[in-house]
Parts: C-alpha cells; structure tokens; sequence
C-alpha cells in the first residue's frame, strides 16, 4: 500500500491536535496548557480534543456491550462510543471483547449448548468455554449478556439478562437514530477482535466490517468513525477497502501483535513506539492507542512514574494518541491514586485521569467516561 501524506491525515483527525505536539510537550515531558486545545479533532472539528471513548460502551456501570451500556455513555457525553466484533458461524458481526462468551453471557445455562463448549487455543492462548464462531446468529440472539467482572462491579449484576447480545448492524441503525434524534453524527471506535485467528476459520472480518461500513456510508475519511485492531496487518488491509481513518492498538512494551507472532516478525511494542516504528505506522495508520503504562509507566512499588516520550514522538510522526483503560476502580489505578484498602472501591480516578492528559494524549478510552470528561474539561477549557 502506498504511503499516504502526512497533511492529509491532519485533516482527517485534526490539524491543531497533532502540529501542537512539539509545543505541547515543550520538552519538559509532561503538557502545557497549549491554545491548541479543545480545537477540534476529526472531521470539520466535531470532536473536542481531548475526546473521551466510552470503552465497550459505559462498562463501569452497565455490562459491556450491550445496548445499555452504550446508550449509557451516550447519554453521560461519550464523545466516542467503542465496540468490538466477532463473528458467529454464519458470518455476522456481534459485539463482543472476545469471541469466548463465557463470562459475558449466560450461555452456561443453556442445556441446549451443553456440547459446545470446547477447548481452544486462541492467539497462543488456551481457552475453554463457548465461542461465537460455534453459534449462528438466531442461536446467539437466544443468550441475554450478563457483568463479566461481577467480583469488581458486583452493581453490575443488576442488569444480567436485561439486554442480548448485539450485532454491529444494530449498532450502526442505533447510531443512526440517535444521530438524527441529536442533530449530530454519533462517532464510533470498532476494534476487530482476534483477525488472523478468524480469517484462518474463512470468517475474515475486515471484508465483513468494510462491506457494512459502506452500506450505512461509514467507509469514508471524514466518516464519523475510527478503526482499530492490534494486528497491524488488518489495519493494512482496512486501508484497503475503506478510507476511515485508522488506530493500531498496542499493548505493553512486551507485548508482540499476534500477526507478527505468525509471520516471524520479532518487533515488540518497544519497537513499535520508536520513531522508527512509529513512521512505520504512520505509513497506514492515522493513530496509536496504546496501553496506558507505555506513556505513562509504574514504578517497582506500582505508584505512576515520569511519563515517557512517547506522545511527542507519536505526534511527531504525525499520529494522535488514543490509550486504554481509564477505570474508577483502586484495583486498576496506580497505587498512589488508591484510597482505602477495599481493592474494588474507587480511588482517585479523578487525578489519575489528569495525570493522563496532561501527558498531551488526543482521547483516553474509560470505562467510565464521566470521570474521564470531568477531567477533560479542564484541559478543553485552555
């Protein structure tokens, strides 16, 4: 695939975002309040910079990827709305963190799907319980969704059964309706789960996604969505049937892409967020969303150490930031931002997700995106 140009990518995400990097970062390691801010992100400016996306909907308060978890965020001001896709064995999409729906559905309580579950080893990891690529999509629709963490977010469990697991087709008409109920177009953040697992099964999903993301005109540059996967090759490959602009996932410094696993390819993440690795990228890519302790790492005792320069060297390759997982919960928050000793009571999400944007990152991906916005608002009012 041939390089694109780098303006033109501003355009798609914007401009004042990422030219502000350098004066952003100023060389100190940590933002200023930069006048850039708050200018618009995305097509025509729409998106307030830093954008918050609600990950897998409002997961901290609803099961994920449901449809009341989505509407939640929605209704909370998620500037972007996040899903993930998998797919059943008759080649529809559904929105799922993982094709394995043991945690996430009541499936286990279907005597009817007894003899499904199996053992399987999913990107070098062995796996036993019920995987949507054994259902069709009338058998998944039988299923209700249900808290995958019930121990963390026990509040959550109110709502098990309440909602089916949905497809990506209803979440486009979803988006759809809200949009014209709002007067404004409502921004997505698809991930495609598993992708060289899936295409060796014959369900290859970038073909899948690309053919609905035309029907419902979301194929475009300006399309009020971003795509994302951990897989690089299928970011590439995206980029070949749609013009929507594009985010590579990546996880810790150690981590390698499961595509590059297969194919020899011994770059880690560590490479990856390299200038070298990061014009790679920007070859194909509009954006990184990497774990948050790559910008901003722990020290040996878990508390947050100095951030990294990652962000101005990702927006010096011409790349905006979106990392993952704001999360309420001491268990997920460094251990200077816990409060208390009770590991699933919220500490200071508040500081912590500031911490995060002062880093210069363009969006954060939260679980609980009023938190999240609360924090943004500080830095969108400079």
């Amino acid at each position: 695939m041939q390089e694109r140009q780098l303006p033109g990518r501003r355009t798609v995400l914007g401009a004042a975002a990422l030219g502000a990097g350098a004066a952003v970062w100023g060389g100190t390691g940590t933002a200023s309040a930069a006048s850039s801010r708050g200018r618009g992100h995305g097509a025509h400016g729409e998106l307030p910079v830093p954008l918050i996306v609600g990950h897998r909907g409002a997961s901290g308060y609803r099961p994920e990827h449901t449809f009341g978890s989505y509407q939640l965020a929605l209704d909370m001001g998620a500037d972007v709305i996040e899903q993930d896709v998998v797919p059943t064995k008759d080649g529809h999409l559904v929105c799922r963190h993982e094709n394995d729906i043991t945690a996430t559905t009541d499936v286990s309580a279907h005597p009817e799907f007894a003899d499904r579950r199996t053992t399987k080893t999913v990107d070098g990891v062995k796996l036993t319980g019920w995987f949507t690529e054994d259902f069709t999509l009338a058998e998944l629709k039988t299923l209700r969704a249900k808290e995958r963490i019930p121990g963390t977010r026990q509040h959550n469990t109110l709502y098990d059964g309440v909602w089916d697991v949905p497809t990506f087709e209803e979440v486009l008409k979803w988006a759809d309706r809200e949009g014209r109920k709002r007067g404004r177009r409502i921004w997505l953040h698809i991930e495609t789960k598993h992708p060289t697992y899936f295409r060796k099964l014959g369900l290859g999903l970038e073909e899948r996604l690309a053919r609905l993301l035309r029907t419902y005109g979301r194929h475009r540059k300006n399309s009020p969505n971003f795509l994302q996967s951990f897989e690089p090759s299928s970011i590439q490959r995206l980029g070949k049937l749609v013009d929507c602009p594009k985010v590579v996932l990546l996880g810790t410094l150690k981590d390698r892409p499961w595509d590059f696993e297969v194919a020899g390819d011994p770059r880690t993440t560590a490479d990856l967020v390299k200038p070298a690795g990061l014009k790679w990228i920007a070859g194909f890519a509009e954006g990184i969303g990497p774990d948050l302790t790559v910008i901003l790492p722990r020290t040996k005792d878990d508390k947050l150490g100095k951030p990294t320069s990652v962000v101005r060297d990702a927006h010096a390759a011409g790349l905006v930031l979106h990392p993952y997982t704001g999360r309420n919960e001491n268990t997920f928050l460094p251990a200077d931002f816990r409060r208390g000793t009770d590991p699933n009571a919220y500490g200071d999400a508040l500081g912590y997700f500031k911490k995060c944007l002062a880093t210069g990152i363009d969006g954060l991906f939260s679980d609980n995106c009023d938190t999240a916005l609360l924090a943004a608002a500080e830095f969108r009012r400079h």
